[in-house]
C-alpha cells in the first residue's frame, strides 16, 4: 500500500505544470516534440496536456507551435494577491524612487532563482527591462543573497551543494565556501550588496523583507551603474533608504520589532 503522501500525489497536476514552466523568454513558442525533450514527457502525454491546457485558456497554437497566454498570469497573481504584499510595498518603493532617482523593485526566492515581482521604475534609461517574471540566479545577485541569507541553515547547504554556480563575469564569486561566509555576512548586517558579479558595470544592493514569523518572504533592491556611483556613497547615501524602507513593509506585515 502506498504512503499516504504517495497516494494522494497528483501526478498529472505536475506534469501540467512542468509544460507551463518549459516555456521562457527564450523559448516563448514550442513545438509537442521541443516541450517532450524539455519535460521528459512522452510526446502523446504532453500533447494530452497541451490540448488540455489550451481548453483551459493557457496556451494557444501558432501554427505547430504553442504560446502561453495572459491568462497564467492568473496563477502568479494568486499569489501575490493571497501574500498582499505588492499592494504594501507600493508606497514605500515609489518614495524609494522618488528620493534616490533609481528604479526601485521587489523579488521573492523560488527554487535557485530571484524572480521580480513587481518594479516601480525611474525616469532613467535602463539598459535591460527587467518586467514582473523575469528570474535571476540568486547567488550571484543582492536580491538573491538577501533571500538566500534568510534561510535555515540546512536550506543554505542543500542550495550550495546542487545549485550551478557558473562564472558570470570575472567578479562573480563561485566557491560555496566563500559564498557560505558571505551569506552570513548578508545575514549579520542586514543588506546585501553586489559588485559587477552579475553584470558588469552594475552594482546593485537589496534589503529584507519579513514577515510576521521573521522570514524574508522578499527583498527590496536597487542597481546603479557603476561607473557613477561608488561602493562608498551607495553605503552611505542610498543604502539606507532601500533598507528603512524594507524596514517600515516588514512592519507593515507584522514581522517583530526585532527585525
Amino acid at each position: 500500500m502506498k504512503p499516504p503522501e504517495e497516494k494522494d500525489y497528483v501526478q498529472s497536476l505536475e506534469r501540467g505544470l512542468s509544460v507551463i514552466l518549459a516555456f521562457s523568454d527564450r523559448r516563448p513558442r514550442l513545438t509537442l516534440s521541443e516541450l517532450s525533450e524539455l519535460t521528459g514527457l512522452s510526446r502523446p502525454t504532453v500533447r494530452r496536456l497541451v490540448l488540455t491546457l489550451e481548453r483551459l485558456g493557457y496556451v494557444r497554437a501558432e501554427g505547430r507551435r504553442y504560446v502561453l497566454t495572459p491568462h497564467v498570469l492568473a496563477l502568479g497573481n494568486a499569489y501575490l494577491s493571497s501574500l498582499n504584499l505588492t499592494e504594501v510595498a507600493q508606497p514605500y518603493m515609489e518614495d524609494v524612487t522618488k528620493v534616490t532617482g533609481h528604479t526601485c523593485s521587489l523579488a521573492a526566492l523560488d527554487g535557485e532563482d530571484a524572480v521580480f515581482l513587481t518594479r516601480v521604475p525611474s525616469r532613467r534609461v535602463m539598459r535591460h527591462t527587467l518586467t514582473t517574471g523575469t528570474r535571476l540566479p540568486a547567488f550571484a545577485t543582492s536580491m538573491g543573497r538577501v533571500l538566500l541569507a534568510w534561510l535555515p541553515e540546512h536550506e543554505i547547504e542543500e542550495f550550495l551543494r546542487h545549485a550551478p554556480l557558473p562564472r558570470i563575469t570575472a567578479r562573480t564569486v563561485t566557491d560555496p565556501d566563500r559564498l557560505r561566509e558571505i551569506l552570513r555576512e548578508v545575514r549579520a548586517r542586514g543588506w546585501a550588496l553586489v559588485d559587477q558579479e552579475f553584470e558588469e558595470g552594475v552594482r546593485s544592493f537589496s534589503a529584507p523583507v519579513l514577515d510576521s514569523g521573521g522570514r524574508a518572504i522578499a527583498s527590496l533592491s536597487m542597481s546603479v551603474p557603476a561607473g557613477d556611483v561608488g561602493v562608498a556613497e551607495i553605503e552611505a547615501e542610498t543604502l539606507p533608504v532601500i533598507v528603512e524602507a524594507a524596514r517600515e513593509i516588514s512592519k507593515q506585515l507584522g514581522a517583530p520589532a526585532s527585525g
